[in-house]
């Protein structure tokens, strides 16, 4: 797991290549999409797991720039509802071994309707790439740890680059917006390999310092929310340690009941200082914080690099060099990553094969 936490930076790279030419898209990789889309500009994504946590960031961010309306299901949920189906939206299925039987089950009756379907995998010869209208293969690379790092990280990838080749075609975005959103994500590793050594050896540390809590409470605003997701559950599959993942708004609706001295608070802080959403999340995210510090709780904080607003307000902060708002997820759940791995060798779990979990879940 740890080597794969890595190998992120080159698993991104990698898969950037398959879909970009310069500063814009290659036309012969995004072709087969041209008629993908439903007229009415619906989508519904079917996902399991992480797969499931990256098809929510992709939700905000298809919706955000490229105006097209999306909704996500759980795929063991979506292929048993049976009944008429009153929509005809286009259906994303992201699966990272493309046999994952509910989300297969899901494309299959995607398929029945004659619904358009797009498959996002990590092996391109799988099932769904095979079945689907059409497939975005990436390129992570085999992943042999049970919890999903690296293709998580470039499903996200994939997914940004949908929502900028949507929002060209939609007119949503420019060709100067998709070239300056196409550069940043081309720095985008660069940057990670500059933080992976200090997550590291911080990720560590808390970890020790918080071996003994008995749950936690991921919060995360907008597209950082699925990540509070994504770190909770890999927090629970890899090191078995209880944690759940909300809305930061959602906090006060009932869990903060849990919160003490036992039950830290890890919260997803970044912003875009360029986005005017971003700023009003962000200020809000604050105000929830200073109401924490009141209670005198536990707070774990990913927040820009040397932001001070926040680490005077927590108890812990770890820094994410800044990203523009949608770009931010693949940086923020690095760190996160490497708490579950580090919680896992404090609890003495095999961090690669945690108990009653396969890689590839072919039955359910």
């Amino acid at each position: 797991m740890l080597r794969e936490i890595y190998e992120q930076p080159d698993a991104i790279r990698r898969t950037l290549d398959l879909y970009v030419d310069g500063a814009g898209l290659k036309a012969k990789a995004w072709a087969a999409l041209t008629d993908w889309a439903s007229p009415e500009g619906e989508v519904l994504i079917a996902a399991s797991g992480s797969s499931r946590h990256s098809g929510l960031a992709a939700e905000v961010t298809l919706e955000d720039l490229s105006g097209l309306a999306v909704d996500v299901e759980y795929a063991s949920e979506y292929s048993c509802r049976g009944g008429q189906q009153m929509r005809h939206a286009s259906v994303i299925v992201i699966s990272q071994s493309g046999e994952t039987s509910d989300t297969l089950a899901a494309l299959r009756e995607a398929q029945s309707h004659a619904q358009r379907t797009l498959a996002i995998t990590n092996v391109a010869a799988s099932s769904m790439a095979r079945e689907a209208t059409v497939s975005l293969p990436l390129a992570a690379g085999k992943e042999f740890a049970i919890p999903a790092t690296k293709s998580f990280t470039c499903q996200l990838a994939v997914l940004y680059l949908l929502a900028l080749n949507e929002g060209a075609r939609r007119g949503h975005l420019n060709e100067a917006a998709v070239a300056a959103r196409i550069a940043e994500l081309h720095r985008l590793p660069l940057a990670l390999e500059s933080q992976l050594e200090a997550w590291e050896a911080r990720m560590a540390e808390l970890a020790r310092k918080y071996r003994t809590a008995s749950t936690f409470l991921y919060l995360g605003r907008g597209v950082h929310y699925p990540i509070a997701r994504e770190g909770a559950l890999k927090l629970k599959e890899a090191s078995y340690v209880h944690a759940e993942g909300y809305p930061s708004g959602e906090l006060k609706h009932g869990p903060n009941a849990l919160v003490s001295d036992r039950v830290p608070v890890v919260i997803i802080a970044t912003v875009d200082r360029e986005d005017e959403d971003s700023r009003r999340r962000y200020e809000k995210t604050l105000q929830l914080l200073a109401d924490l510090q009141t209670q005198r709780a536990t707070v774990i904080a990913i927040a820009n690099t040397g932001d001070e607003d926040v680490a005077r307000l927590v108890s812990e902060c770890v820094f994410v060099n800044p990203q523009s708002e949608h770009l931010f997820p693949i940086a923020e759940v690095i760190p996160l990553q490497l708490f579950s791995y580090f919680m896992a060798l404090e609890h003495g779990v095999d961090v690669d094969s945690p108990r009653n979990l396969a890689k590839a879940v072919i039955e359910s």
